[in-house]
């Protein structure tokens, strides 16, 4: 495989000083305004154990926290539409596709309605939990259900149908759910499954971001087995690709990224659709500038998504699936019509 070309190694600095632009507007800005003397001052006063005032707080163990959860979840969500749609070889996969996102939302939403039934609780964890079992569960319903009785084998074809199968079965769950639930019950089924980052704190940023650097660090390990995937199956078996085991660990790492994310994040619709169409038209389709480039597009976008949903109706705050859908469908819409590209 050919070296990154010059074109992309420039790209990189650029997307990363966006990144951290972002990342301080996202500091700064929300329904209470943090000025950067109040931003030096607070991490000053937490270094030195000092008693800190109510801004500096906020700044601390809300605003902080929620600014990385930004970036990382943006991050794993486009790693994972990058590996999802190199894995398909299509270019309109996005990594909720196999079934992950839907079963995560079944899982919320079996939480919201039976939780105090059922009695299981974890204290903050619970919701979590629920959230990534379903999701674990729903994807491997796919995998296994794809599986050629006679050989063992999932086509990549049998995988993307059964996926759509599964996503549609657990969606009419959630849909179910929803019309059992209490008033109260639907609405945290509602705000949940359109996303928010307003519940990040350090543990979730803490879990998140171990997952998604080490998720992002494996994908790169396989960036040349997908790139050799692009020519097809056939060709790839003959370049010695194991295309079962890429496969598994393909999936696997896709189910980690996004289950985790949503988990704790809600069902965030659009950044792993959107992101790798916006860098193949940056730089191309090598597998390797897409993974890591995403990572860095994915948390500009989810930061800036994040600064509308709270700046927009200040100081109440839209659930940023809202704003990810209103500004991903349009982007998608106008790179498809302007520019018809394939694998």
């Amino acid at each position: 495989m050919k070296r990154l070309n010059k074109k992309n190694k420039v790209l990189f600095p650029v997307l990363i000083i966006l990144l951290i632009i972002t990342f301080f507007l996202s500091l700064k800005f929300g329904a209470i305004t943090i000025s950067w003397t109040e931003i030096q001052s607070s991490i000053s006063k937490w270094i030195s154990g000092d008693e800190l005032n109510l801004n500096e707080r906020i700044f601390l163990q809300i605003r902080l926290p929620r600014a990385f959860a930004g970036v990382l979840v943006g991050a794993s969500l486009a790693v994972g539409g990058v590996l999802m749609q190199a894995l398909f070889r299509n270019p309109i996969v996005e990594p909720g596709l196999i079934g992950t996102s839907s079963g995560a939302a079944f899982g919320a939403s079996l939480y919201f309605v039976l939780g105090s039934v059922i009695k299981f609780h974890l204290g903050e964890w619970t919701l979590p939990l629920a959230a990534c079992i379903g999701g674990a569960v729903s994807t491997v319903a796919v995998f296994l259900l794809s599986q050629n009785r006679a050989t063992g084998k999932s086509s990549v074809v049998a995988l993307l149908l059964m996926g759509l199968a599964i996503n549609a079965l657990f969606l009419s769950g959630v849909g179910f759910l929803s019309y059992l639930a209490r008033d109260p019950q639907a609405r945290s089924i509602t705000f949940w499954n359109l996303g928010t980052l307003s519940g990040a704190n350090w543990i979730s940023v803490t879990i998140i971001g171990i997952v998604t650097v080490v998720c992002t660090i494996i994908s790169m390990r396989y960036a040349k087995q997908l790139n050799a995937l692009m020519m097809g199956e056939d060709e790839a078996i003959f370049l010695g690709v194991n295309l079962k085991w890429l496969q598994i660990i393909v999936i696997t790492l896709n189910v980690l990224l996004v289950a985790v994310s949503t988990a704790f994040m809600g069902v965030i619709s659009f950044v792993g659709l959107v992101v790798p169409h916006l860098l193949r038209l940056m730089g191309g389709s090598d597998n390797r500038f897409l993974i890591i480039g995403s990572a860095i597009v994915g948390g500009i976008l989810l930061s800036m998504a994040d600064l509308v949903s709270r700046l927009l109706l200040a100081p109440a705050e839209l659930p940023i699936g809202i704003v990810t859908a209103l500004v991903g469908v349009p982007v998608f819409i106008t790179l498809l019509r302007k520019k018809q590209y394939y694998f």
